[in-house]
């Protein structure tokens, strides 16, 4: 999958088709959220940070097997999803991997690479690492850099079917977010309201 022309409308169904199981877990999780600028990373992070480092060209995300979902997610009023809290901000362009999912998370490979839309360019701001909930066993949250994933939580759409529960947590290593290196939205990051891929979630709330 390194240069094949692949539409990246079929991504989601790819991912419902290969992961989607029967049964979800029932463990509940909160947001972690606490404040970390990037001037005191962790060794962990500080290695992570490192070897995806690369990824700030996003044709060598595609080479190693990431495609885009197209859509800059923005929440623009922010919103909350059952335990999870979206505060007023945007996550950006999502790079998917289907290869990186399964039970296991390596810092060193996340599922998920973000982008930020910059003017014709793409800039890397974050990476966020994702478990199907189909794919863990017993009522442990999985965990990563000291912190527990969010979740499980409904897949997000239009990037994911609403039926793909999972955990998921956005970590942001490129560009700082006021409300904490951890929390899902950030509202440094910004999705253009008049581009045609730019879509905003929770206004209804």
């Amino acid at each position: 999958m390194r240069r094949s022309m692949i539409d990246p409308c079929v991504l989601p169904t790819l991912l419902f088709a290969l992961l989607l199981a029967p049964g979800s877990s029932q463990a509940q999780a909160t947001q972690a959220g606490a404040a970390k600028s990037s001037s005191a990373l962790s060794p962990e992070l500080v290695s992570a940070k490192s070897a995806l480092a690369k990824y700030s060209d996003p044709l060598v995300a595609i080479r190693d097997g990431y495609f885009s979902t197209v859509a800059c997610i923005d929440f623009p009023k922010g919103a909350v999803d059952g335990p999870i809290e979206y505060p007023p901000g945007a996550m950006g362009v999502h790079f998917l991997n289907t290869a990186n999912i399964g039970p296991q998370l390596d810092p060193a490979k996340p599922q998920v690479l973000i982008y930020e839309p910059d003017g014709t360019k793409l800039k890397l701001v974050a990476a966020e690492w994702f478990v199907p909930a189909a794919a863990v066993t017993g009522d442990k949250s999985p965990a990563i850099f000291g912190q527990t994933l969010a979740g499980p939580m409904a897949g997000h759409e239009p990037i994911m079917p609403a039926a793909l529960r999972h955990y998921d947590l956005h970590v942001w290593l490129w560009k700082d977010n006021p409300k904490g290196m951890f929390t899902s939205t950030n509202a440094a990051v910004k999705c253009d309201p008049k581009a045609p891929y730019t879509h905003a979630e929770g206004m209804h709330h």
